[in-house]
């Protein structure tokens, strides 16, 4: 293709040249991309309750849409107008058909009912991922279009720095709590600074219709459904009368989650709520609450006596809920002090000491995005985190947890970690069979809890805790769920099916096999750093944005030193990537969370990021000497979209165990390398 062809492509056919010069076109357009993916993880989540379980889904549809997109690039001379108007249709259907769930069911997966109104999970699910894979398409279509007229590395490398600055869009915006109606603005914008009016388009019904379409549909559910939007969750509320008692009642992701009532209300409708304080032998002086929410359990300590609560909510607009709405007014005691942070993280940086440790009904009802089956509250269950609540307990502590378990092997499980924790057996109350509402106590020691009867022990077929390398609590067998296998198999069809139509033949990519392999691996080794930083730091969003960020930070710093400096041959560097693996397996994270707050943060970006450096000079150095610029980095984001689906081998063989998967797919990659890239 000739450099006048190679424009042509990039500006759509050559009529209308952008008005942007292409480096800045290029950062737009990488901007928008990862930015209208972020939206769309969000978005369709809080309206499909499938997705605040399978967050991977929309993610797997957006690499392949991206990946599809760079593939295009020279196969037509045409702008992605589609793009625009396939999202109005995306954001249409799903306004129209929201799924949510039918508190009516008991079917479980995992933790909450899944019984549900709206269309079934097998319709939904495949419209959705296929609508994300063609919305992506169309701005990595524009991204794609500016790598020939730039050098390959130049071209990664504004590419990278317009990433960093779509997640420094999305993370600004949900930290002002913004609704979507500001996405879909700035969607709207980007679509109209990047497509370029042609003629004999109708630009305004392809470009600007649908898109302020868009803008008008996410007003109008900014209006209507009255919601907060928090970091995590669309958090609607209601107003409720029960027996005369007024309540607030919470959904989140239209998923009933929580209710503000008065302490002496909720005491007399649930036993549970007091159980733990009847258990615990000590007079709970100084209450520690992990999932505070919107402040019973805080408003209960304080009827119950406590003169200090520290009250723990990873969610601030939960907090900020308990705050205006709870009719008791908690966290307005003097006696109360609030940490808006991850439960495990506060327990891990804390020096104080509890009379009484409760976690209260601590269900997030989401995964950490980009994370295969990590919830933001997996981390609790695990028995080095039970130890970490052991020792901040005083002489005479005790700690508690309770919630709707639905299974009583969920009951038998949890109280089986307490048990390893603490050395000797829990209070275990079943306060209701049905649900297996239930209650589990342990003191510091036993003269520290006092049951109403022994635990008999976990019923045969319980299985073993869920350690933090296999945080998977609601998880009961060593597998990955049937439902799973079925949709990402179903996925790997539809991608083989794609690439054949959008890209042509198979042989196209035949010569970069080994850069579709890296683009596998390295998924892998992002999500163990996604994972192993939420061990370390707390499971908020401000880590995981941090975290993203630095993944990106790593790979530009590889791609700046690649393109300054003469780097060491491949088999030197494959050399360094496979000690870094090494480093990173060896390291266990338990001696990293000894460490004061300082030092860990040092040796855990210096472990992570050192296999993520070495593994993107490789791709660096890989890439610049590819024949074919768009193919070549089509092919590794295809790769990438392999690898999110490999991620559910942790659920199997565990996080830590991914490094291995890695590391063999990095030696394949390394087989497949042509003899002039290591010559």
């Amino acid at each position: 293709m000739t450099l006048q062809e190679q424009k042509a492509v990039s500006d759509g056919g050559g009529t209308s040249p952008h008005w942007l010069a292409v480096r800045p076109r290029l950062i737009l357009a990488s901007a928008f991309m990862l930015f209208l993916e972020l939206a769309l993880i969000r978005w369709t989540g809080s309206n499909i309750v499938h997705l605040s379980y399978f967050t991977n889904f929309v993610l797997l549809g957006s690499f392949l849409g991206i990946g599809l997109g760079f593939l295009r690039v020279g196969r037509s001379t045409r702008q992605p107008y589609y793009s625009p108007v396939v999202l109005f249709g995306l954001v249409l259907i799903v306004l129209t058909f929201p799924v949510t769930v039918d508190r009516a069911s008991e079917d479980v997966l995992y933790w909450t009912s899944l019984g549900t109104t709206g269309p079934p999970a097998w319709l939904i699910l495949p419209v959705i991922f296929c609508a994300a894979a063609v919305v992506l398409m169309g701005p990595a279509e524009l991204v794609g279009r500016c790598f020939p007229e730039l050098p390959r590395l130049e071209a990664y490398r504004y590419d990278l720095i317009g990433s960093l600055t779509g997640i420094a869009a999305f993370t600004a915006l949900s930290f002002l709590s913004a609704p979507p109606v500001f996405w879909g603005l700035i969607v709207a914008i980007a679509y109209g600074l990047l497509l370029v009016p042609r003629p004999r388009v109708p630009y305004l019904a392809l470009v600007t219709v649908p898109s302020l379409a868009v803008v008008g549909l996410l007003l109008a559910e900014t209006l209507t459904a009255g919601a907060i939007w928090s970091p995590y969750y669309k958090v609607t509320t209601r107003a409720l009368e029960i027996v005369g008692v007024p309540v607030t009642d919470i959904s989140v992701n239209g998923i009933p989650h929580q209710q503000a009532a008065p302490a002496v209300a909720r005491l007399q409708w649930e036993g549970q709520y007091g159980l733990p304080y009847e258990r615990a032998v000590a007079a709970p002086q100084d209450v520690l609450i992990v999932g505070a929410g919107s402040g019973t359990d805080v408003a209960i300590a304080l009827s119950k006596g406590a003169r200090r609560v520290d009250a723990v909510e990873i969610d601030p607009k939960l907090r900020e809920l308990g705050g205006s709405k709870h009719p008791d007014r908690p966290y307005d005691d003097p006696r109360v002090t609030t940490h808006v942070t991850d439960g495990r993280a506060f327990l891990e940086h804390t020096d104080r000491r509890y009379d009484l440790i409760l976690f209260a009904l601590p269900d997030s009802l989401t995964l950490v995005s980009g994370a295969s089956s990590l919830r933001l509250e997996s981390y609790l269950f695990t028995p080095e985190a039970m130890r970490a609540a052991r020792e901040h307990l005083k002489p005479g502590g005790a700690f508690s947890m309770y919630n709707y378990y639905r299974e009583s092997w969920l009951v038998d499980r949890l109280a089986s970690t307490v048990q390893s924790a603490f050395g000797h057996k829990p209070c275990v109350d079943v306060v209701s069979v049905s649900g297996q509402q239930a209650v589990i106590t342990a003191g510091a020691t036993p003269a520290a809890q006092r049951c109403a009867g022994e635990w008999a022990g976990a019923a045969a077929g319980t299985p073993p805790p869920a350690g933090d390398d296999r945080p998977f609590l609601y998880l009961k067998d060593r597998t990955i769920p049937a439902i799973y296998l079925i949709t990402l198999g179903l996925i790997l069809l539809v991608s083989l099916l794609a690439v054949r139509m959008v890209a042509g033949p198979y042989r196209r990519m035949r010569p970069y096999a080994d850069l579709f392999l890296l683009g596998v691996a390295f998924l892998l080794l992002e999500t163990k750093s996604v994972t192993g930083f939420a061990l370390l730091f707390g499971t908020t969003w401000v880590v995981n944005a941090i975290v993203f960020a630095g993944v990106l930070v790593a790979v530009l710093a590889a791609v700046e030193v690649t393109r300054r400096w003469r780097t060491p041959p491949l088999r030197v560097m494959y050399g360094v990537l496979f000690a870094g693996l090494a480093l990173a397996w060896l390291v266990p994270n338990a001696w990293l969370l000894s460490l004061p707050l300082p030092l860990r943060a040092v040796v855990a970006v210096t472990v992570a990021f050192l296999p993520i450096f070495a593994a993107n000079v490789v791709f660096a150095k890989r890439f610049a000497d590819s024949a074919d610029a768009t193919t070549s980095f089509g092919a590794n984001l295809l790769g990438a979209m392999v690898g999110g689906c490999l991620e559910y081998l942790a659920l199997v063989i565990g996080y830590q165990a991914l490094l291995v998967v890695a590391a063999l797919l990095y030696l394949g990659a390394f087989a497949l390398l042509p003899r002039r890239a290591l010559a």
